[in-house]
């Protein structure tokens, strides 16, 4: 999904124009990111935090050469789900496991009438 995607859906939501809606979006965002920098931590409650670390310097490899390079230490940001969000996601592992069972399992007979014979329904009256 996209900041337009998501500016049209709130801004369908609750009646409000494309072009306001957008504004408060984008404020949302460069608040989180003021405040990112500002203090190196944000919690949004019943969604999760955010915040800033430092990674250390380390060694890589090159991908395409697998020549060794080195990483310079550096700022990342990370983000940690809160409860709701996480247990959200894992309804969806719910789901997805279930669907996937249940495309696994042979398709079942359809419904049918059994046929009577001989056997298996014997004559009322065996004496005629």
């Amino acid at each position: 999904m996209t900041k337009k995607e998501i500016v049209k859906t709130i801004s369908d939501e609750i009646g409000m124009t494309q072009l306001k809606t957008k504004e408060i979006v984008q404020k949302t965002f460069d608040a989180i990111v003021r405040t990112l920098v500002e203090e190196r931590r944000i919690e949004l409650r019943n969604f999760g935090v955010f915040e800033v670390k430092k990674r250390a310097a380390r060694k890589a490899r090159n991908p395409r050469t697998g020549e060794r390079v080195d990483v310079e230490a550096k700022f990342v940001v990370t983000f940690k789900p809160g409860k709701e969000m996480e247990e959200q996601v894992r309804q969806l592992e719910v789901q997805e496991n279930a669907r996937l069972t249940q495309q696994s399992q042979p398709p079942s007979a359809p419904y049918s009438t059994p046929i009577s014979t001989p056997e298996t329904n014997p004559p009322a009256n065996p004496s005629i």
